[in-house]
């Protein structure tokens, strides 16, 4: 089974994006807005960037525009992972452009252009669709609008980010960044992005201030942090939020991507329910053992992440190589087999009593127990000398110093010749389990704020030095 390693690794050169939104379908997140009267009802442009969290097709809701199910146009990621742009008025389908390709990777940002224009003579001219700056030009569904149709989009009627006419129950699970709405213009996906000089393949976005916007146009890039909804176009067509706060701003972008949890990797008995962007996880009921992993994984350099316990039962936290989830026989979620004790190269701190378990080597009387609601796990992973120190609430345990170097005071040693990923477990079959993990863009509160030598990322306590957060900046740097 291939695991996936960090997506759009590029340096930290030309526009950068600050921030993204980070939309949680159990919380009922969603942004709306009433547009007043359009620039011109039979074109406009919408373009974002997405990370997507859930697997679920009915948390794939975008962008929606519309009064019930019979009076709407939507853009989604439909149940089959296929990206879907279709409206419906009065019962009747206006149009549907639904890609063969999928939307399956939990670990990248995706960039999408819909560009609309129904005074096209050529039907296939009427809505263009970009994804990654380039145009989609298969479609496994493909109707058009007639020409000259006006469609609920760019219309004076309610305009939703994140959920689906907002009566439907369905939200979506994931990041947006970037959203922007032009009205009265259909622009391609250059207007919006680039590819990268020194990596041709990586599509990255550019600065789109200097657009014309257009009157129902805005631009929400996500930046204050009080105001989540604000416009910055100019226009003042701000949305009202709804379900969410300043914590969920997030420093996760499409100019750096940080490494969330990874549901794509189990599909086994105990399958664990995510939540905030996948960067919680517990227990789905009193059901069993489960484990996840980052979705980027790393073979060099030193790297630091912090795991919150969110309850007081058996947590299983550290690091793993590749080889404790390629082979079927070493990933079977039972009572027998869990990180650290059975998985093989795995290096796990367990929560209940200190112990460090590495690959069923267990070092009694490690450290402390975090078994306080609260605590705080610090995992320092330096795969250029090949050691692992944990932290407890910012003090290294068994008098560890990551900074030593090859002597490795306190640390626990692992080999050489693998791909490391941070890791999280329950090790309990009767008892929930929940925890948060922080690799830099955290879903939860920190009180006092401390980032990587690059600036980067947002720790409850400090990042060793030399150490860095779990993100594509860091990782085309060190990595």
């Amino acid at each position: 089974m291939p695991f996936i390693l960090g997506t759009n690794s590029i340096k930290d050169t030309g526009y950068n994006v600050a921030n993204s939104l980070r939309f949680n379908s159990g919380s009922s997140d969603y942004l709306n807005k009433t547009l007043g009267t359009a620039t011109n009802r039979k074109k406009f442009t919408y373009s974002f960037w997405f990370k997507k969290s859930s697997l679920t097709g009915n948390q794939g809701q975008l962008i929606t525009a519309g009064t019930n199910g019979n009076n709407a146009d939507e853009l989604t990621i439909h149940s089959s992972d296929k990206l879907s742009f279709q409206g419906y008025e009065s019962s009747t389908q206006e149009f549907q452009l639904r890609t063969n390709a999928l939307f399956r990777d939990v670990s990248a940002w995706y960039h999408v252009v819909v560009a609309y224009d129904s005074t096209q003579g050529t039907a296939s001219n009427r809505i263009k669709m970009y994804v990654n700056g380039t145009q989609v030009t298969s479609f496994a569904i493909e109707t058009y609008p007639d020409e000259n149709h006006e469609p609920l989009f760019n219309s004076n009627i309610a305009n939703y980010l994140g959920t689906y006419i907002n009566t439907s129950g369905y939200f979506y699970d994931g990041y947006m960044a970037e959203v922007v709405f032009i009205d009265g213009q259909q622009l391609d996906a250059t207007s919006f992005g680039e590819f990268d000089s020194d990596s041709p393949t990586i599509w990255k976005p550019i600065d789109v201030s200097g657009l014309t916007f257009g009157t129902n146009g805005f631009y929400l890039d996500f930046e204050n942090a009080s105001s989540l909804g604000a416009d910055v176009s100019g226009n003042s067509n701000n949305f009202t939020v709804n379900n969410l706060t300043s914590i969920d701003q997030s420093t996760d972008t499409c100019t750096n991507n940080f490494a969330t949890l990874n549901p794509l990797l189990v599909p086994l008995s105990y399958i664990p329910t995510y939540a905030e962007g996948n960067l919680q996880i517990s227990a789905q009921s009193n059901s069993g053992r489960f484990q996840s992993i980052s979705t980027i994984g790393v073979n060099s350099g030193k790297w630091y992440a912090e795991f919150r316990v969110d309850s007081s039962q058996y947590h299983t936290l550290g690091v793993c190589t590749e080889a404790s989830f390629t082979t079927a026989s070493t990933l079977i979620q039972d009572s027998n087999n869990y990180l650290g004790q059975s998985n093989t190269l795995s290096y796990i701190y367990y929560n209940n009593d200190g112990d460090v378990w590495s690959s069923g080597t267990i070092s009694s009387g490690y450290g402390a127990s975090l078994t306080s609601v609260g605590d705080i796990l610090g995992v320092a992973l330096d795969l250029d000398n090949h050691k692992l120190y944990f932290s407890k609430n910012g003090t290294f345990q068994n008098s560890g110093d990551p900074t030593s170097g090859s002597t490795g005071t306190g640390a626990i040693s692992i080999p050489t010749g693998h791909t490391y990923f941070f890791a999280v477990g329950d090790l309990a079959t009767g008892s929930f389990s929940g925890t948060s993990v922080n690799f830099g863009s955290p879903s939860f509160a920190i009180s006092s704020g401390n980032a990587d030598a690059n600036g980067h990322g947002n720790f409850e306590y400090s990042v060793p030095s030399g150490y860095f957060s779990l993100n594509t900046k860091n990782l085309a740097e060190f990595g």
